[in-house]
């Protein structure tokens, strides 16, 4: 046996450590050692072959046979070099959860927009998912949500939003910043102007903050801060009776509390639980521009039901208050922010109160793609004594769904009300 031959016998022997002894020393003790496996080097491997062996072998070795490690993947190279490629690409597989794997795993999209507010224009949308626990994997991720918008008719929007859970799974900011631009159709502050006065037109800037800092106190009740900033101008009004003798400009500022009751799966797409959320703000008149303190209450209620496959059926019951001398920033507008009463023109049924009721059934039909189909009603009253059930309108209507990222859609619904119907493109489903 040669040198090397007892070299490699020696290296295999001790690769063998035996960790547990014999016990005992009787020779006809059947009890055998045990062996713990302790993997070689790779210098210890390579020692084991003469060193003109492996020349041998490397010079024998067909190179069309191997992987070339500068070689890439002709995927790979699109993403490097063409970017808009690499963009699709990210379109394509940017539904798949990599929150774990990056500090925020973003998509992006930019596409034509219409709204029934400003006509025809470019719109895009960032979305992105992270984790500030990357060892929880009960925990869902947070979001973050960025949209805008620019049209022929010069509005110009801007929406940020967000939910941050935080390590421990207590604590959960939810937030959204709007600004816009707004050359709009007018009707007036109240339900009853809105119902007799004609169109005209006017133009409003406004900037508005909404926040909810809660904890959670027990199984899946939450208890919480409540911050809101609302700035709001109009700059242009073809009739300036239609305030009814209010001021073109006002800023306010919201404290208060939040009561919360959530077991929702995912927050941006429920498919099961409920969610329970009562608002309560107080408007300080040192904390604003308006004469006297003001207060708000706001109730949200949904419920999320599974069905067969794929199908969800979302519930939606949503009704604000507010105090009677409130100016026009502060009224409810049925069909603002594409959550409610969709397809109806912004601020075309205005006044201090509103209440709504909508139900909404979600059904995945392959891949990345699903559908929706809804129906409510809802109105505007300017006091529980002026509510009139002849005044409820109608509102259906339907939906596409594409799945952004992990849990989130886009969507794009066509919405139907009394004489008037619309688009509505989004991130993330209304409710």
């Amino acid at each position: 046996m040669n040198k090397f031959m007892l070299k490699a016998v020696a290296l295999l022997a001790m690769a063998f450590v035996p960790f547990d002894g014999v016990a005992g020393g009787d020779e006809e003790s059947t009890t055998l050692p045990a062996y713990e496996y302790t993997p070689l080097t790779q210098e210890e491997a390579d020692s084991i072959l003469p060193p003109e062996l492996l020349e041998n072998a490397q010079a024998a070795v067909n190179p069309a046979d191997t992987i070339d490690p500068e070689m890439r993947p002709i995927s790979a190279l699109f993403k490097r070099d063409n970017k808009f490629l690499s963009y699709l690409d990210r379109l394509v597989t940017g539904n798949v959860d990599r929150s774990f794997e990056k500090p925020i795993d973003l998509n992006f999209i930019v596409m034509p927009s219409y709204t029934r507010e400003g006509s025809f224009g470019i719109g895009g949308g960032m979305t992105g998912l992270y984790r500030l626990d990357k060892h929880d994997s009960v925990m869902q991720p947070s979001d973050v949500t960025l949209i805008g918008n620019a049209t022929l008719n010069g509005l110009f929007s801007l929406v940020a939003n967000g939910n941050t859970h935080f390590p421990g799974r207590r604590w959960h900011l939810s937030y959204k910043l709007e600004y816009a631009y707004s050359p709009l159709d007018f009707w007036g502050i109240t339900r009853d102007a809105c119902s007799v006065n004609p169109k005209v037109r006017y133009t409003r800037n406004q900037l508005k903050w909404t926040s909810d800092l809660v904890y959670r106190v027990t199984g899946n009740f939450n208890i919480g801060a409540a911050f809101d900033l609302v700035y709001s101008n109009i700059s242009a009004l073809d009739d300036w009776s239609y305030l009814q003798g209010q001021r073109s400009s006002y800023f306010f500022t919201s404290i208060g509390m939040t009561l919360q009751y959530d077991t929702r799966d995912f927050i941006l797409q429920p498919r099961s639980g409920m969610n329970f959320m009562l608002r309560m703000l107080m408007r300080p008149q040192i904390l604003g521009s308006y004469d006297r303190t003001l207060f708000n209450a706001s109730l949200v209620y949904n419920y999320y039901q599974p069905l067969w496959k794929g199908a969800t059926l979302a519930f939606d019951l949503y009704a604000a208050v507010n105090s009677m001398e409130s100016p026009w920033p502060l009224r409810e507008a049925l069909g603002s922010g594409g959550i409610r009463m969709r397809g109806y023109y912004a601020g075309r049924y205005t006044d201090v109160n509103m209440g709504s009721v909508q139900a909404e059934l979600r059904q995945h039909i392959y891949g990345r793609l699903g559908a929706a189909v809804w129906g409510g009603v809802g109105s505007v009253f300017h006091s529980f004594g002026h509510f009139r059930w002849r005044d409820l309108l109608p509102n259906f209507g339907v939906g596409l769904r594409i799945e952004m990222k992990h849990n989130v859609n886009g969507r794009i619904d066509f919405g139907i009300g009394r004489g008037t119907s619309g688009f509505v493109f989004a991130i993330g489903e209304a409710f």
